[in-house]
């Protein structure tokens, strides 16, 4: 074990609490899963790692329900992921130094949180009411986050959502499915980019605890999602959180500014 047992302990708590919040909105928790393993582990490619699977544990049981229940349709979701999967395992395979890692998530972290926070307060969303636009933006969306997930280790979804939120794309719950789809895919390609660039370390007893943490957790929030009860409190309180996680990352890890 890398981890003492009191700490684990304390970790899986976080992780039960984030799969919940996370997964009642289509997303997996990545970015907070990400934050607070820098707080326990030192090695990035082991915190990476556990992230990701973490992310993929949530996600699938997500994804999976979405579609049972009619709010995905696979032909919806493809533009987005054909471009986002070879990017996301791009992004992965990049063997980054720790203090370029820890600042690309610190800023990515940052922004996620302020447009997750901005989307509950201006987004206002009319019944029935979406916009069309074109095409080719669903490509370069898929190009440029798919990226940026596989970079940090991060699905992605938790960037995706907010902009296509903004664009009216779809009503909020297929958009917080394909959400869900789009990490699922992107966490797939991530973890066989860090396997293709040797970098995939996972401690079997915390990624264990962990996974099975996160899988009810995310089993709880999926559930609490589609009863449709109002996301807007738990994506205000997720943002806050990511936030804080965000800038503690970027000025202790990536700065060294304490």
């Amino acid at each position: 074990m890398q981890i003492p047992i009191e700490n684990l302990v304390l970790l899986c708590l976080g992780f039960f609490v984030i799969a919940t919040l996370y997964s009642s909105v289509g997303f997996g928790g990545g970015s907070s899963y990400l934050a607070l393993l820098t707080l326990f582990l030192g090695s990035f490619f082991a915190i990476r790692s556990i992230a990701l699977v973490c992310n993929l544990v949530v996600v699938s049981g997500s994804t999976y329900l979405y579609f049972k229940n009619g709010h995905a349709k696979l032909k919806d979701f493809l533009p987005f992921v054909i471009t986002s999967i070879p990017l996301a395992f791009l992004g992965a395979s990049f063997r980054l130094k720790e203090s370029v890692f820890f600042v690309i998530l610190g800023i990515s972290l940052i922004f996620s949180a302020v447009f997750l926070a901005l989307q509950t307060f201006t987004w206002k969303p009319v019944k029935n009411e979406t916009r069309e636009y074109p095409k080719y933006l669903s490509y370069i969306l898929g190009v440029g986050i798919g990226f940026l997930s596989g970079l940090v280790g991060i699905g992605g979804g938790i960037f995706l959502a907010p902009v296509l939120n903004h664009l009216k794309w779809d009503k909020a719950i297929k958009i917080a499915a394909l959400a869900s789809f789009f990490i699922l895919v992107n966490s797939v390609s991530g973890l066989l980019g860090l396997v293709s660039s040797g970098s995939l370390t996972l401690p079997w007893v915390e990624t264990l605890c962990l996974g099975l943490t996160v899988f009810l957790g995310g089993q709880l929030g999926i559930r609490i999602s589609l009863k449709r009860l109002s996301a807007h409190e738990i994506k205000r309180i997720t943002a806050l959180l990511v936030f804080i996680v965000g800038i503690r990352v970027l000025l202790v890890n990536g700065l060294n500014v304490f």
